[in-house]
């Protein structure tokens, strides 16, 4: 499967609740879906939160050509 780059900027969200209102990061997917499953992943470990705390990324996921 062929990854490619993707970059986020925006809100990140803890259980509808706003946590951060600009935060950029960046990740290689296979899909759209995936990268945002990463980031996610990413932001929870920086941050020292547990694996199964729900964060969600309502920001610009923007594929890098």
């Amino acid at each position: 499967m062929y990854k490619s780059k993707y970059n986020y900027e925006g809100t990140v969200m803890e259980f509808d609740r706003v946590i951060a209102t600009r935060w950029q990061a960046s990740t290689w997917a296979v899909s759209p879906e995936k990268a945002k499953t990463n980031l996610a992943y990413q932001f929870k470990r920086m941050t020292g939160r547990i694996p199964s705390c729900k964060i969600s990324l309502p920001g610009t996921l923007n594929k890098v050509v």
